[in-house]
């Protein structure tokens, strides 16, 4: 007798979301989920609207007038006239691309060399991550003070330690300083590559973490297949390493370039643009025309002149992620794009030798001493190899790679060592420059006379305030306007996106003078509600492009699962996309917070009152004409720095996660 083999009964499943057919008229016109979309970019559009597309046709009308007693009158085009023949204008502009450009290449150099020692290394890796970190993390009125103490040119470590070590005077023969011991920030001649240095010294730890996780992604198999075929450690790195790092190089230096080239805390807070206007970059040029003149046309417009430079960088940056998404237009020909690299280079070399030659070949000097030492030991290893020398190879590999740790984890550190040991030291040991190195005895004076001297703990609450809210406020807007343009589908995502990317890179100095305008007009200024209003226009979109860029990575099968189930979208975004997004999510939370604290130019601008002022201008104030009190700005540098480093420190992990599923893969 045969057996009947029952079929089990039909599974009932949820509908799947509707199909292409039933679709109505306005979701055909406007796209299938417009009116989620909306709803979740609503939050997005009216902050960017309000606080940047709004000021940014405010500063293109305020450019065509000129004040004239309490009245404006329309000029027209003269404002832009005027700049051609404005000499403080044309060396700004010539100070920022001469900063911008050597700053960068260093930091490229400096980047690579410790993200492949990072990559390579197999203990104490994240140990190492987290102290290179440092710099980046601590904020930028504690860069400038320290570098301003090690510089001095009298009670300065860094002139002690270059005379004791011999270095000074050899650099002094070399003719790489006009004279021993050096005015760094005080000297025309080197005021400028001293700025250069302590803007690699912050931003190499950025270009680190980004390259470290680029390197992550680069398939093993690929150095694998490489070793096989007998490359060497230079031929793998020039045709795998670099290949699989291009799209991290080109948006890294990009965005860096246009954030340095914009920059106005660090030179502000190291020269003022001194001496003469040597170090002077084009937005302090703005600055002092609008704020200090308060000739607000002649200021928008120095702003405004230069957004073609900056429209340009963002094309390119454009370009470059639809072209790795498979959406850009066909290129020039192949001999033509093998050439064009080259060419852009030469030009590039031949103008930044015409803006600045005394510092092109210094840097020139320095920049071949380290590739000639890595080429030196890289070819020793080689050697070593190649005639079977395994274990020496391995020991000379060993010790360059340790000794080059050592050196870059020096110049990292050193100048929070400094800052550390300073906060510990009597108000006598500080003066006289006693024990300098090591504090004889520890005391906590100078934290005592912080408190007592300086309304430091209002500015300290001050600042948690504003950067909490602003914080919470970027993240909230950015989970929802991340999530709608990596998911959503609706007429306008692509343009929604490419504006997010561009109030992204949108410079403060374009912003801070229509947003001073509209402040005054609101009656908001000397209030923390001016920071707390106006920190979005920095935070709010990077933390929605690079949302976007995490919730795309995220597998879309997985909310399609959900949607089969019976969630609604809401649901399936709340239940299962945010819980996969954590690391994103904190790694959004970081670097809003920290751009939060560290903010100097609108809290210097908007905020007058002591009691209304942030750490940043508040450590700033305390320094009157030539009296620093190096002492308590030390305690307070201390303070300010350790909430920031310690959330660091617990969330390393998940930054470098977060950027390597979100901005570094676009």
């Amino acid at each position: 007798m045969r057996s009947v083999r029952q079929r089990p009964a039909p599974v009932e499943r949820a509908p799947s979301p509707p199909g292409p057919g039933s679709l109505t008229t306005t979701q055909r016109r406007l796209g299938r989920d417009w009116r989620l979309a909306a709803l979740f970019l609503a939050p997005t559009a009216a902050l960017v609207g309000v606080l940047v597309l709004v000021p940014i046709v405010r500063s293109i009308v305020t450019s065509t007038t000129e004040r004239h007693g309490a009245d404006s009158v329309f000029v027209g085009l003269g404002n832009y006239l005027a700049l051609a023949g404005d000499e403080q204008f044309r060396t700004g502009v010539v100070n920022s691309f001469v900063f911008t450009a050597y700053a960068e290449i260093f930091k490229v150099v400096l980047g690579l060399a410790a993200a492949l020692l990072l990559h390579n290394r197999r203990r104490g890796r994240a140990l190492l991550t987290g102290l290179l970190l440092i710099p980046w993390v601590v904020p930028t009125v504690v860069t400038a003070f320290s570098w301003r103490s090690l510089l001095d040119p009298i009670f300065g470590s860094v002139n002690a330690l270059l005379t004791a070590s011999g270095i000074g005077p050899l650099l002094a023969s070399a003719h790489l300083v006009d004279s021993w011991p050096a005015g760094w920030l005080s000297d025309p001649s080197l005021a400028m590559p001293s700025v250069i240095l302590v803007n690699v010294w912050k931003g190499v730890p950025f270009f680190t973490i980004c390259f470290l996780a680029g390197l992550k992604a680069i398939p093993a198999d690929q150095y694998e297949a490489a070793t096989i075929d007998g490359a060497s450690a230079w031929q793998r790195f020039t045709h795998v390493t670099l290949p699989g790092l291009r799209h991290v190089i080109t948006v890294t230096v990009t965005l860096s370039s246009i954030w340095t080239f914009n920059n106005f805390d660090l030179v502000w807070l190291l020269t003022q643009g001194g001496p003469g206007d040597v170090t002077a970059p084009y937005v302090l040029v703005a600055y002092s025309k609008a704020i200090l003149q308060l000739q607000y046309g002649a200021g928008a417009a120095v702003t405004l002149v230069m957004l073609p430079i900056i429209g340009g960088l963002v094309f390119f940056l454009v370009r470059l992620l639809r072209q790795d998404a498979g959406n850009a237009p066909p290129g020039p020909p192949g001999p033509v794009r093998r050439s064009l690299p080259w060419v852009l280079t030469a030009a590039f070399t031949g103008l930044l030798f015409w803006a600045s030659p005394q510092i092109f070949w210094k840097a020139a000097v320095v920049l071949g001493v380290i590739l000639l030492i890595a080429a030196a030991v890289g070819r020793v290893v080689s050697t070593l190899r190649a005639r079977g020398g395994r274990r020496a190879s391995s020991l000379v590999s060993g010790l360059g790679s340790g000794v080059a740790t050592a050196g870059l984890l020096a110049f990292v550190l050193g100048p929070i060592y400094w800052i550390a040991v300073t906060a510990f030291k009597t108000e006598g040991q500080v003066v006289t420059r006693m024990n300098d190195l090591w504090p004889t005895p520890w005391s906590l004076e100078q934290f005592g006379a912080l408190f007592t001297n300086q309304p430091f703990g209002r500015w300290y609450l001050n600042t948690v305030l504003v950067s909490g809210a602003s914080t919470v406020v970027a993240l909230i807007c950015a989970v929802l306007g991340g999530y709608a343009l990596a998911r959503l589908r609706f007429r306008g995502a692509q343009g929604f996106t490419v504006t997010v990317l561009l109030t992204y890179v949108m410079p403060g100095a374009l912003l801070f003078i229509p947003l001073y305008q509209l402040l005054i007009g609101a009656r908001l200024t000397d209030s923390l509600w001016s920071l707390v209003v106006t920190y979005p226009t920095f935070t709010l979109p990077f933390a929605t492009w690079l949302l976007a860029g995490y919730f795309a990575s995220i597998p879309v099968e997985l909310e399609e699962a959900a949607l089969v189930d019976g969630c609604s979208r809401v649901q399936a975004f709340g239940r299962v996309v945010l819980p996969l997004a954590k690391p994103g999510l904190l790694a959004v939370a970081l670097f809003t917070l920290t751009n939060a604290w560290n903010e100097f130019l609108f809290a210097f601008v908007f905020i007058t009152k002591d009691e209304y002022k942030t750490l940043p201008v508040g450590m700033q104030s305390m320094i009157a004409g030539d009296v620093v009190p190096q002492g308590q700005l030390a305690a307070a540098s201390l303070l300010v720095s350790i909430p920031v480093v310690v959330m660091y420190a617990f969330g390393q992990r998940f930054l470098t996660e977060g950027l390597t599923a979100g901005a570094v893969k676009g």
